[in-house]
């Protein structure tokens, strides 16, 4: 089925995600556990691969001598991988599979594919509240900085994207459905409302605060260490750990809210705990990269083609596949402009946006036929 077909079944309560993959050679179950584990091989290798990419000498053949030929690393070399390179891989398979979950539980609890934090403003509202505490947090909130110190910027982009979660399912759901151009619209909305809050803040920051603002705004991993690992941790920890629960409520979700209600599946309860999963894991992320987007669209629609749409394998493949794109994509912004650091977030846009117009001129081609 089309994405032009989905959306409009999703529209008129017709149709589920569910309808979305024609599922061939009936249980997909096998090929998605062999899928988890060759994405889990795929993941050791590309972490593996990150050490050894970026503007400095060291390289996969230097790194491969000091492990396995007993040589002492020198210190510069020591600090480049301990201090720089590893922090930075390891910031960046936390944000990755942070961000591709959310958007498949996002596609998941909206029963349509083109749901993404980025793209129905989530990512928005956790980037507003974030800037809030970054600009604020000196001076009208300097005793909630005090008391909370580390974790106050990803406590508040967690609100944030809590907040704009909540209105956007509010505005697009109507008797339990969910109308996919009222989300996408509401969200673009809702995006541009964020956008214009925060452009007022960036604009009575003072000049550090502007800099810092404005790189962090495109996304990157470059800032990365090991006391912003240290901050999202909790965050990223419960959220993944919480969202793997939902699957089954996310499959019986597909038929319907009355459906999976006569099934025995707290709904409300569903809602509520994925809603806050994806808040946290979106608000945690953005609280330390900035905005890197498309991560939660790509990711869960390949995988929906690879693998199916059953949400026991699709979320926890989805963190995989999301760690890995989000590797590649640093490495890229790592060689690209060396001995510079691209903003992932200009890569990811690079590789999102045709993906997403793919999808939006398949969707058109299919309604002409």
């Amino acid at each position: 089925m089309s994405v032009a077909g989905l959306s409009e079944a999703a529209d008129t309560g017709k149709l589920s995600l569910s309808g979305y993959i024609k599922v061939k050679g009936g249980d997909r179950s096998a090929f998605g556990r062999l899928a988890f584990f060759a994405l889990v091989l795929l993941l050791t290798g590309t972490a593996g691969l990150s050490l050894t990419v970026g503007a400095s000498d060291l390289n996969f053949v230097q790194l491969w001598s000091y492990w396995l030929g007993g040589e002492d690393m020198p210190l510069r070399h020591t600090v480049i991988l301990w201090d720089i390179r590893m922090p930075r891989m390891v910031l960046g398979i936390m944000v990755g599979a942070s961000l591709a979950s959310a958007g498949a539980s996002m596609q998941g609890l909206f029963r349509n594919p083109l749901a993404d934090p980025g793209i129905v403003g989530v990512s928005a509202g956790a980037a507003l509240f974030a800037i809030i505490a970054i600009i604020l947090g000196d001076t009208l909130l300097s005793p909630l900085q005090s008391l909370l110190g580390i974790y106050m910027l990803p406590l508040f982009a967690f609100f944030g994207g809590v907040f704009n979660t909540l209105l956007l399912y509010i505005i697009a759901t109507r008797r339990g459905q969910t109308s996919v151009a009222t989300m996408l619209l509401a969200g673009i909305a809702i995006g541009a409302l964020m956008g214009a809050v925060s452009g007022y803040l960036i604009f009575i920051s003072n000049d550090q605060q502007l800099r810092d603002l404005t790189f962090w705004s495109m996304g990157s991993l470059a800032g990365a260490n090991w006391v912003k690992i240290q901050s999202i941790l909790p965050f990223v920890f419960l959220a993944l750990s919480v969202l793997p629960f939902t699957a089954h409520g996310l499959n019986a979700l597909m038929l319907g809210d009355h459906q999976a209600r006569h099934m025995g599946v707290p709904i409300q309860k569903l809602k509520r705990l994925t809603i806050a999963s994806i808040a946290l894991a979106v608000g945690a992320s953005v609280a330390v990269t900035g905005g890197i987007g498309f991560i939660g669209l790509v990711v869960p629609h390949l995988l929906r083609l690879l693998i199916g749409p059953d949400h026991r394998y699709l979320l926890p493949a989805s963190a995989l596949l999301g760690a890995v794109l989000l590797l590649l994509a640093d490495m890229v912004a790592r060689t690209v402009a060396a001995p510079a650091s691209l903003p992932i977030g200009i890569v990811m846009s690079a590789i999102g946006g045709p993906f997403f117009l793919f999808l939006l001129l398949r969707s058109k081609r299919d309604m002409m036929l």
